[in-house]
């Protein structure tokens, strides 16, 4: 779902650095501050690659204490001089390779690190980073990404989060395995990714998490707090884990109600996009008062506010669909975000199909003839919305009209066979729009550049619809804000749908 930012170098700078020939880039000398992330340039780091993490904290609740140990197996891409990690909170030790290295904060996130001896391209690297701090009081850019509770905290954000608990190469192009283990005074609990098991000793717990399939890094989540804690399985066989917090007042009726939904969501979506890719799926609502919620890999996160109104199905059916479409085949870059929040936002409309409260097609048509041409809505082009655009509706909305123009273009034997095909050729790895529409136009038999690029890379309102046939003007039904054309009725599902495209934090 959408949420929040980073911070970018100069057009110039980003220029130089896409400039550099592959060859430089791998010789010896310091890693980047960066991967280049045309949205991003100063999130992740070069000159390596992360295989695993291992985070082992201790939390104090009501001093919001937080010290760490996390130990981080790579791989050097070049000879390594210097190197570096995404990290924000006060750090005490760093070893690389068993020996003491020099170290220093440098810029809004980095942690900039020099070994005691060069590290050569093709090694091994383990490092160890020993911390301590109060991340509910490090702002960088005038924000934190901790959220203090009253019982506690909760990291679950995007494009970043784990800044804030734990050093990484923060960028989705390089995913991990993780193992995360928490521990916690008595009464208070963790949640985290993946396989669960716990052991008490004098007046603590320790909760141990097992995330083993790759992850990106903003995708680990964190909440330690008082949680009533469901367990469950899908008709498949899944293990599902649903966590409250015990003060969510009149939400909380809402919010079960929906989220132990979940087994049965998943069985429901794996019939369009295949298997499960997780050991373990579930949710948790915490006491927070931001509004999104956020695809967290196997657990998934959602803000109260999204049960505000009553019961949402859809935001559960939005954020299982990521599982497929955005964690188990991540993004290359963040420009390729429709690739995660279109598909997810075209699982609702499935879903309202299945419901018999619209239908796809008539979904699609309602966000079509809903904005006139002129709307700011239609300048944002969802394969390249641009960092504050990121998040914008149309990524979302327009998105999903993509979808079902494709799907139209394509016919529905072949549509299906896409999108379930393709989170199965790209499982746990990342990938591109560019690859996708090369993807669909092998399964399809057709060339899609022209539709892809009126529905995605466009900043105009296609001159026809999803269906392939231009706006209508019919009876006069309510407008979104700003529209002044007359638009059809809206399907019974858009309220609840528009309920998940709750305001978020961004900075530019």
């Amino acid at each position: 779902m959408r949420k929040r930012l980073i911070v970018s170098a100069t057009a110039g700078a980003l220029a130089l650095l896409l400039s550099v020939p592959a060859s430089a880039a791998q010789a010896g000398g310091p890693g980047t501050a960066g991967v280049g992330d045309p949205y991003y340039p100063n999130a992740g780091n070069g000159g390596y690659h992360v295989s695993h993490y291992d985070i082992r904290l201790k939390y104090q609740p009501t001093t919001d204490e937080l010290e760490g140990t996390t130990t981080i197996l790579a791989t050097a891409t070049q000879d390594l001089t210097r190197f570096n990690l995404d990290f924000v909170l006060k750090v005490k030790e760093v070893l690389v390779n068993g020996r003491t290295a020099t170290f220093a904060g440098t810029g809004e996130h980095e942690l900039e690190i020099t070994p005691a001896s060069v590290i050569t391209q093709g090694s091994p690297i383990t490092v160890v980073v020993r911390y301590a701090d109060k991340p509910g009081k490090v702002e960088r850019g005038g924000r934190s990404a901790w959220q203090r509770t009253p019982d506690g905290g909760v990291a679950a954000n995007e494009p970043e989060s784990a800044a804030w608990w734990y050093p990484s190469n923060d960028h989705p192009s390089d995913k991990a395995t993780f193992d995360v283990s928490v521990q916690v005074p008595d009464g208070t609990q963790v949640i985290s990714n993946g396989t669960s098991t716990q052991s008490s000793r004098a007046g603590w717990t320790r909760y141990n998490y097992r995330q083993n399939k790759p992850q990106a890094t903003y995708l680990a989540t964190l909440a330690i707090g008082r949680f009533d804690i469901r367990r469950n399985t899908t008709s498949g066989g899944v293990p599902v884990s649903t966590a409250y917090s015990q003060d969510l007042g009149d939400n909380a009726g809402a919010a079960q109600a929906s989220l132990e939904r979940t087994g049965e969501l998943v069985d429901w979506l794996s019939g369009y996009f295949g298997p499960y890719p997780f050991a373990t799926a579930g949710g948790y609502v915490p006491n927070v008062p931001t509004g999104y919620a956020l695809e967290t890999q196997g657990q998934i996160f959602y803000s109260p506010a999204q049960f505000a109104h009553g019961a949402n199905t859809s935001v559960v059916v939005h954020e299982l669909a990521h599982q497929w479409y955005g964690d188990s085949v991540s993004l290359q870059r963040w420009s390729d975000i429709w690739l995660n929040e279109g598909f997810a936002r075209y699982s609702q409309w499935l879903w309202s199909e299945h419901e018999n409260e619209g239908t796809a097609q008539e979904l699609a048509d309602h966000v079509y003839n809903l904005y006139p041409a002129d709307h700011a809505f239609w300048t944002v082009k969802p394969g390249d919305p641009g960092a504050a655009n990121q998040f914008a509706g149309a990524v979302y909305d327009r998105g999903a009209a993509a979808v079902q123009a494709l799907r139209n273009a394509v016919g529905d034997e072949k549509f299906f066979r896409i999108l379930k095909g393709w989170p199965t050729e790209h499982k746990y790895g990342n990938a591109t729009i560019q690859e996708f529409q090369a993807y669909a136009e092998r399964i399809s038999g057709k060339p899609l550049g022209e539709l892809l690029n009126t529905w995605l890379f466009t900043a105009a309102k296609p001159a026809v619809g999803p269906a392939g046939v231009a706006a209508s003007s019919p009876a006069k039904a309510s407008l979104a804000p700003g529209a002044t054309a007359d638009v059809p009725p809206e399907p019974k599902s858009w309220k609840k749908i528009e309920e998940t495209n709750t305001a978020h934090e961004h900075r530019g």
